[in-house]
């Protein structure tokens, strides 16, 4: 770990994290990823000249704008934890790993289509999944949306929740809430646009390197909690053909741990796009949203477990 926190009180501090997500769930008002959001948008309203500037002029002024909106917080965060009472810091740890992670609105969404799908309300899972994905559902099909629901459910499930655990065990609350800024950042910057293109380089290349090791944690979860042999199969057949680096290992091994039928064609800001197959088995039905859902569940209480496990095995070395 790159804080000073014990393994033991490093389990308690996300154990407690994850149960005042699971508690409370997203703050309805006052989000402070929202206030992040809005921050980042003016920032970048006023760093990003993209028909003045040249690739790399574009690059350096995304780097410099995500080290100022990423550094800045988590700084800030960092010495007031240095600097408070053992409760105090204790709580902020706490605290942060809450607002970082999205375990229970990921479910709360997810869950919304699902019923949405059972019940036959088509054209409401359509505009309820449109809030999951950035892709174009409103002529979808069911089965469209119930595979653009699990794809988000699985994805998400390493950026809203097992990510965040991972750098939350390796730098407490300050690597939590980078990880989840520059995870922020390249979901409004990371687009391969001519706006966003080169501005959205740092963004985009941070976000890949802080989540190669979580991503294949989670891929080897979702492996391991599913049809072992099918998801780690597909993970090694079908995520290289993935252009993302870090959501072809994970989607492939959920998917394939599931055992559906995942990728194909999408429609993304008006173009249709075709995208190599993951998993095996059949399309997504609402049900697999669900029994997605559990596997994102089940792995939250397995990492948890995992390290309560080196805890004791510490404790005993």
């Amino acid at each position: 770990m790159l804080v000073g926190l014990t393994l033991a009180a490093l389990v308690v501090l996300a154990c407690a994290g994850v149960a005042l997500d699971a508690v409370f769930g997203e703050p309805s008002r006052a989000h402070p990823l929202v206030a992040f959001g809005r921050i980042a948008e003016r920032l970048e309203a006023r760093f990003n000249h993209a028909a003045r500037c040249g690739a790399l002029a574009q690059r350096l002024r995304g780097a410099g704008a995500l080290a100022i909106v990423v550094g800045m917080p988590v700084l800030v965060l960092a010495v007031s934890i240095a600097q408070a009472p053992v409760e105090l810091a204790a709580a902020l740890h706490a605290v942060t790993l809450y607002f970082v992670l999205g375990a229970k609105s990921l479910g709360q969404h997810a869950r919304a289509v699902a019923d949405a799908l059972a019940g036959g309300e088509l054209v409401r899972a359509r505009a309820l999944a449109a809030r999951m994905v950035t892709r174009d559902l409103h002529d979808a099909s069911a089965q469209d949306v119930a595979r653009a629901a699990v794809e988000s459910t699985l994805e998400n499930g390493n950026d809203a929740v097992f990510g965040a655990l991972f750098w939350f065990a390796i730098g407490g609350a300050s690597g939590a809430l980078a990880y989840r800024l520059v995870n922020t950042l390249d979901a409004m910057w990371g687009y391969r646009t001519p706006r966003y293109l080169h501005f959205g380089w740092a963004a985009a290349r941070l976000d890949d390197l802080m989540n190669y090791l979580p991503a294949r944690l989670t891929a080897t979860t979702y492996a391991l909690l599913g049809d072992t042999r099918r998801g780690l199969t597909c993970w090694r057949v079908q995520a290289p053909t993935w252009e993302s680096p870090n959501a072809g290992p994970v989607m492939a091994s959920g998917a394939g741990a599931l055992g559906v039928a995942l990728g194909g064609a999408a429609r993304y800001h008006g173009r249709m796009e075709y995208r190599p197959p993951l998993g095996a088995g059949l399309a997504p039905q609402a049900t697999d949203i669900r029994r997605a859902l559990r596997l994102m569940r089940s792995g939250i209480v397995l990492w948890l477990a995992a390290l309560a496990v080196l805890t004791g095995a510490s404790a005993y070395a």
